[in-house]
């Protein structure tokens, strides 16, 4: 069956693929990586974390690195095996069936609304210079026209060649690196205070315990987020094999030691007079901007309120393009109309894509107070991507003839483990956060059902295969249904503001076992229906 077969003027998948540009190298992908990585996390997230986990937050950067590396290795070795534009949202589709696939896409359509995390942060710095924009932790009606304003710009600069946006991508990260850098250098040679790894309670003071809290509460697991963007573009990118590996790990070193700097610089200058309460007691709006103030360095003050334009900004930008690659793809899913598939035939770019997270970014902005707010919600939903992506790659491996390009060494126990740590990393960011983001992306069984209603034809095209009953996707997919619920029942019972009747560490401990048991039954799965669609398709 070909894949533009499904339904009347629907725009053929293969031939809008066909029209995205290949034009990008090592530097531009590096670029997009590291880019959507450095966005408002810096500006914010040593803050959060030094409040979460005092000194020990150096700590959950270090690991955030480590397992952000573990967990792009798998999806490296999906993009190397099977470049293909929005690639995150269309392998767990070929791997796990349509139930999963419009899960997945449901979670990131969802977290579209990441992105104006992006830009609640200006927001809050600009708010320095326009007290107005906010009423308490919600944007005003000023606010919100500016921020809307600030959506249809970036929008409208991702309107043309992806060539053009890495250029300028690439032009911004370069400022992103060096403003972060001097202000590392800028403030320890202002206000340095011995002794802070060991003062005011110890490296540890709220426990180790809480350098798991702060890997998705504090922030931390948000702001290395985004690794996985060079990845999305895999349909644009030249020699995708041997370009994406490297651009994804290099893109994660840079971050993380950006970041560790910055966390030490924060540890170290906070002045003395702020601690009388501990670091749960350190305060302030703007981070650094406020702390180089206080060290009167208001040269450095003016360009970090400048910066928390231009950064978060930069990574909105990246994250406008992103999200428009994944539209794209769940047009191709048939999880929305295919009208949004549409590629520009001059200018390689999926317009209409653009246009439609336009709308969502805005709505976003809505019902949202701070940027932790929409971070911690949005993050959650992002990360069943990586969870998803796990069990791909076990499927694929397991394809007779071998479906993946053999990148990454130790595939076999690598994908366990990234399922196991992207399981982890949902349920530390806790109840709080999850028993709104859990349920909202159960609702998108609501979605599957309304594409598997009587004359619904998008799943005949969307690249998976033929149309199957609907039991049988429904037993393909129940592992991820069956998944999102222990974890929201687990969340419950656990000590991340759960209601601790699961006590530590066995409540961490708990949530691995069952991740692991799932990642296998899930693997199972997509083998069996990969293997009843093959006589199927060779037919």
């Amino acid at each position: 069956m070909s894949e533009g077969s499904g339904g009347s003027g629907a725009p053929d998948v293969r031939m809008q693929e066909r029209r995205l540009h290949r034009d990008l190298g090592f530097w531009g992908l590096t670029g997009i990586g590291f880019s959507n990585i450095v966005g408002s996390g810096w500006l914010f997230a040593a803050l959060y974390a030094a409040q979460t986990a005092g000194p020990a937050a150096l700590l959950s950067w270090v690991a955030a690195g480590l397992l952000c590396g573990l967990v792009a290795l798998v999806m490296i070795e999906l993009g190397a095996s099977r470049p293909e534009g929005g690639g995150t949202v269309r392998w767990p589709l070929y791997a796990s069936g349509r139930l999963v696939g419009t899960l997945v896409g449901w979670s990131v359509l969802l977290s579209v609304g990441g992105t104006a995390a992006e830009i609640s942060a200006i927001m809050q710095y600009t708010a320095h210079y326009l007290p107005g924009l906010y009423n308490g932790h919600t944007l005003t009606a000023s606010g919100l026209a500016l921020a809307a304003g600030l959506s249809v710009l970036l929008t409208a600069l991702n309107w043309f060649a992806v060539r053009m946006f890495a250029r300028l991508n690439n032009l911004v990260s370069v400022f992103k690196i060096a403003v972060p850098v001097l202000t590392v250098l800028a403030l320890i040679a202002s206000g340095w205070h011995s002794g802070r790894l060991t003062d005011h309670g110890g490296f540890a003071p709220y426990g180790y315990v809480a350098c798991l809290t702060a890997l998705a509460g504090g922030g931390i697991v948000y702001s290395v987020n985004g690794f996985q963007a060079p990845l999305d573009f895999s349909g644009e990118t030249r020699n995708p094999r041997r370009t994406i590996p490297w651009a994804v790990l290099t893109g994660i070193g840079l971050a993380v030691l950006m970041y560790l700097a910055l966390q030490l610089a924060f540890l170290f200058t906070v002045p003395e007079n702020l601690l009388g309460g501990g670091w749960k007691g350190v305060s302030f709006d703007s981070p650094f901007g406020q702390l180089a103030l206080i060290l009167n360095l208001h040269w450095l003050s003016s360009l970090l309120y400048a910066d928390a334009v231009l950064s978060p900004g930069g990574s909105a930008y990246v994250g406008v393009a992103i999200d428009a690659r994944h539209t794209y793809a769940l047009a191709k899913n048939g999880t929305i109309p295919r009208y949004f598939m549409k590629v520009d035939e001059r200018f390689g770019v999926p317009r209409r894509a653009l246009a439609i997270n336009l709308v969502v970014i805005v709505l976003f902005l809505l019902p949202f107070g701070g940027w932790q707010d929409i971070v911690s919600v949005m993050g959650d939903m992002y990360l069943l991507i990586y969870a998803a992506s796990a069990v791909a790659v076990a499927v694929f491996r397991a394809e007779p003839g071998g479906g993946t390009a053999g990148w990454v060494p130790g595939l076999r126990w690598i994908a366990p483990v990234s399922f196991v740590v992207a399981s982890e990393f949902v349920y530390w960011s806790g109840w709080h956060d999850l028993r709104l983001a859990l349920p909202l992306v159960l609702a998108g069984l609501l979605v599957f059902l309304l594409m598997w209603r009587p004359g619904a034809r998008a799943a005949e095209s969307d690249g998976a295969g033929p149309r199957r009953p609907l039991g049988a996707e429904l037993r393909t997919g129940a592992w991820l249904v069956v998944y999102l619920l222990a974890l929201t029942l687990l969340s419950w019972l656990g000590t991340f503001k759960g209601s601790g009747r699961l006590p530590a560490p066995y409540d961490s401990l708990t949530v691995a076992a069952v991740a692991l048991a799932v990642f296998f039954w899930a693997v199972r799965s997509g083998v069996g229906q990969l293997t009843a669609s093959r006589p199927a398709a060779a037919a």
